[in-house]
């Protein structure tokens, strides 16, 4: 589809993703090679707007599973509806009563039943979760598995499987082989370590906080209401918060929540007043509040502007 990676680079510049040389180059390979991507960073800075990006970029279909603690496969994969299966066997109790009245014995009659097991083990009957959407979709996807590392192990060594092949075997249907080899991107927040097996599977990428050229491109394409220079001084105070020892550091979101968040206040310039009503659009614990104050040189602020008696 793609010749170059810089036609990569602008088709992802079209959708108002600011992509560098290296997510460039690796969707590129991805695309040529047909392996899933990894994508490893901090939260925040744009590992799951890449992946919506692409499906903009390509016309696919996006299918997305969030991953957490506790996730298996019947929620990743596929799930049998029982509910409408019992109230599919009340609607056609009298069916099921003449097709068992002249049965001679129990044997005969489950024989009659399991003859019609297809009717209550079919499609209509399934439910596809997003695994089993992406592989049995009649169009291209982009399969996003986020925050893989969330997940448990036990769960990352099944996803082995269906990326090897993209197929599943459902014992009441057979096995359903993709009819589109799917795009994946998988995300990981570094929560925890990924096996190594799961990494020879994919090409690698991570995505760190961009430099101040590259958070202000991105604040000037996302929200150019924000006056020009006050977008700079914005960056500059997110990249300065960046460099304490912070709890949480603000991600390239929040950046742009700020951003907005400025333009809503109608502020011409990041003063000490400014500064300090709006950190906490950046910064979320209160450890890391006191840090930033003391670093910017602003006053308390803890009371809210409460009275004290």
């Amino acid at each position: 589809m793609f010749n170059t990676v810089q036609e990569v680079r602008q088709a992802l510049a079209a959708q108002q993703y600011i992509a560098t040389d290296e997510i460039a180059t690796v969707i590129f390979l991805a695309t040529r090679l047909g392996k899933p991507i990894l994508a490893e960073g901090p939260a925040g800075v744009g590992k799951t707007e890449l992946s919506k990006a692409w499906a903009a970029v390509t016309g696919h279909q996006f299918v997305r599973l969030q991953c957490y603690e506790g996730l298996d496969e019947s929620k990743a994969l596929y799930e049998w509806e029982y509910a409408k299966q019992m109230l599919y066997t009340q609607l056609l109790r009298d069916k099921l009563s003449a097709l068992l009245a002249d049965a001679q014995s129990l044997t005969e009659a489950a024989d009659r039943l399991a003859a019609e097991e297809d009717v209550f083990f079919s499609e209509r009957f399934l439910l596809p979760r997003p695994l089993l959407q992406a592989i049995n979709s009649d169009t291209p996807t982009v399969l996003l598995i986020d925050e893989i590392d969330r997940a448990d192990a036990e769960f990352e060594a099944f996803l082995l499987e269906v990326l090897s092949d993209f197929q599943v075997s459902i014992p009441e249907l057979g096995t359903i082989v993709a009819r589109h080899r799917p795009t994946v991107f998988l995300t990981s927040n570094n929560t925890r370590e990924l096996s190594e097996a799961l990494k020879r599977r994919c090409l690698y990428l991570y995505i760190g906080y961009p430099d101040v050229q590259e958070e202000l491109e991105i604040v000037r394409l996302k929200v150019p209401d924000l006056a020009p220079q006050l977008a700079r001084q914005a960056v500059e105070a997110v990249q300065a918060l960046r460099q304490l020892d912070l709890k949480k550091n603000p991600s390239v979101s929040e950046t742009l929540d700020w951003a907005h968040a400025l333009v809503a206040l109608n502020a011409t310039t990041l003063d000490q007043k400014t500064l300090e009503t709006t950190l906490t659009v950046l910064l979320k614990y209160e450890t890391d509040m006191a840090r930033a104050r003391r670093a910017f040189k602003l006053g308390g602020g803890s009371d809210n502007g409460r009275t004290h008696r």
